[in-house]
């Protein structure tokens, strides 16, 4: 099973951007798959709709950065947990780190 977070996120959002300082770094360490989609990007986000929109049909409930954790993101996917909004780098990998946790 492949794991994945996938970061959906916005260009004119300041958050996601301070997030992306270190987001990436810390699913790396973690060893799992990174995937930033930014809504912006319409070629990867049209490759990501099918799951975002599984989740949140509306967009409604989404936190900026919305991060998910999935299985086989390019194929029949299976959204496991996910991670809204901001925070620091040590809560970020905290609850990082617990949603995988889960899945062992």
């Amino acid at each position: 099973m492949e794991l994945s977070i996938i970061k959906f996120s916005s260009d004119d959002c300041g958050t996601c951007h301070r997030m992306s300082h270190y987001d990436s770094k810390v699913v790396k360490e973690l060893g799992l798959n990174f995937i930033d989609v930014v809504m912006q990007d319409v070629v990867q986000y049209r490759k990501y709709r099918k799951i975002l929109i599984s989740k949140y049909p509306n967009k409604e409930g989404m936190g900026w950065p919305t991060y998910l954790l999935v299985s086989n993101a390019d194929s029949d996917f299976n959204i496991i947990g996910e991670i809204k909004g901001g925070m620091s780098k040590g809560d970020f990998r905290t609850k990082l780190k617990s949603l995988s946790e889960k899945i062992v």
